[in-house]
């Protein structure tokens, strides 16, 4: 080494020590040296923390968050991923720096079943989310529009309580599951579609749907394990299904447009109360004026999603209170005394005996407290630098919001893991993203917008089947010992049916 440093000019030297000089100032730069990242847990080589995620990431991740502090980074393969386990750092995320993490994080498979994520649930946050979402909001999930819905809700809700009551004097037990499922199903697909549709084949390719949706895509970590998931098969799966749903509105489309022509040969312009979203959507589309082009594409990912978002998380929602009122016994009791002295006698519950159900409310939110359809809400990212709680979070940074562990933290909660609906009839936390203590439907510019609509379809059918039946268990089965445990995907939802014995209620 000497003898070839002998035989160089010093000119020839003074870039390479220049070079050596900028080397060693890169690594132990001020930038870099005074960089605060939140704190981790040990990571593997090439696949980070996956291996720590488990079968219920929620849960996994809400004890790696009692070792590692409410905000932690970890890794998944060479993405950084920060996680918030409190409401603090929600707040942080979604109100003070929301614009910062407003962005969806990337993911293949959502992707592909969202017409390359044209949706408002999985759309990058710009111009084109923009309009979407104030077409979502202003034209489909306004407070008149949600209004313009509520007799189907009633005649669904109607519907549901003389199944159960032909099923208990036939059979005796009800797979209250399947008919909840049924219920939100008809509702949804009446409000959104125009006319339910049913049949096994549609049932499987929903739920075919809604699994692709919660699946763990390797390549979108670890690029170059990607074959693995073609192994698995979750790629073609989505392409698969992604056509046969693609096929399925455009019948749907056809079918409203078909439809419109006759309405208006008759002469008829059609009831705009009687206009379902598909109806709206298509009027949307042949605007010339409205400033933004509606393409066919957005039409159905629009669709999609109202019906998906409004289908799956409602249903798990409605089995979660249904399951915890069996179990809580007095609960239970407190409900239908409450219930029942708001309907005074009346043969059924309507909307407008809601708003004085005060203990329904909170059984609502506790419901929600405990058992979070999505316990880690959609993943968001970092669209640039920014400081957070004290911690440098990089650009590009995927974010999960673990809501869940949130609603089970015990410096927010008194017996986190009770069932204690009673804990809200004296507080204004509420539901509906301005209290980062329950933030089931999300928070700030990202918020769920179907919150009205979920909530409209949520209490009157608890009310009305509290008001209709009693609810016991097959068997001989002890109420308190009720199995309570969860599925895995993006929706959590009880993972064995809710199977009871409804007897007519005694103030009916």
């Amino acid at each position: 080494m000497l003898f070839i440093f002998h035989h160089l000019s010093f000119s020839t030297l003074l870039p390479l020590i220049i070079l050596a000089f900028a080397i060693a100032k890169w690594y132990v730069s001020p930038s870099k040296a005074q960089k605060h990242q939140p704190p981790s847990p040990p990571k593997l080589p090439i696949i980070g923390n996956l291996h720590q995620l488990g079968s219920s990431p929620h849960r996994s991740l809400q004890a790696l968050s009692k070792k590692h502090g409410p905000l932690m980074l970890l890794h998944f393969g060479r993405v950084p991923v920060l996680v918030a386990s409190s409401a603090e750092a929600s707040r942080e995320i979604m109100k003070t720096n929301d614009l910062i993490f407003s962005n969806r994080a990337k993911s293949s498979v959502p992707s592909i079943l969202s017409y390359n994520a044209r949706d408002i649930a999985f759309a990058d946050y710009g111009e084109y989310w923009r309009h979407i979402k104030s077409i979502v909001v202003l034209q489909l999930l306004s407070q008149k529009r949600v209004q313009s819905f509520r007799r189907m809700r009633e005649e669904e809700t109607d519907l549901l309580v003389e199944r159960i009551r032909i099923i208990s004097s036939s059979s005796g037990v009800v797979n209250l599951s399947e008919l909840l499922m049924s219920l939100t199903n008809g509702v949804i697909c009446r409000a959104a579609l125009g006319r339910k549709h049913g049949g096994e084949k549609f049932k499987e390719l929903f739920a075919t749907f809604v699994e692709l949706l919660g699946v763990f895509s390797v390549g979108d970590y670890i690029p170059w394990l990607s074959w693995v998931d073609h192994l698995m098969g979750y790629d073609v799966r989505a392409v698969k299904v992604a056509a046969e749903f693609d096929a399925f509105l455009e019948g749907v489309i056809q079918e409203h447009v078909e439809r419109k022509k006759r309405t208006f040969s008759d002469g008829d312009g059609g009831d705009e109360d009687e206009k379902d979203f598909v109806d709206i959507l298509l009027e949307i589309e042949n605007q010339t004026d409205a400033g933004f082009v509606l393409d066919r594409d957005t039409v159905k990912a629009l669709i999609l999603d109202v019906f998906t978002g409004g289908t799956d998380s409602t249903y798990a929602t409605l089995e979660w209170e249904l399951s915890e009122l069996i179990r809580n016994p007095s609960a239970m009791k407190k409900l239908q005394e409450e219930v029942h002295k708001v309907a005074n006698g009346k043969p059924k519950i309507t909307e407008d005996d809601l708003d004085q159900m005060h203990y329904l409310k909170a059984v609502v939110k506790e419901t929600f407290r405990l058992h979070m359809p999505l316990p880690l809400l959609v993943p968001r990212e970092s669209t640039r630098d920014v400081k957070l709680m004290g911690y440098d979070i990089a650009a590009g940074t995927q974010v999960l919001i673990n809501a869940w562990a949130v609603g089970l933290d015990p410096s927010l909660w008194a017996d986190p893991n009770e069932f204690r609906p009673e804990r809200f009839m004296d507080s204004s936390t509420d539901y509906r993203g301005f209290d980062f203590e329950l933030t089931p439907f999300g928070a700030g510019r990202r918020k769920c917008p179907g919150i009205q609509f979920a909530m409209s379809v949520n209490e009157l059918v608890i009310a009305s089947l509290v008001h209709k039946f009693d609810f016991g268990l097959p068997d001989g089965q002890i109420r308190e010992n009720l199995d309570i445990s969860e599925t895995t995907g993006i929706t959590i939802h009880k993972k064995l049916p809710l199977l009871v014995v409804a007897t007519p209620s005694p103030y009916c």
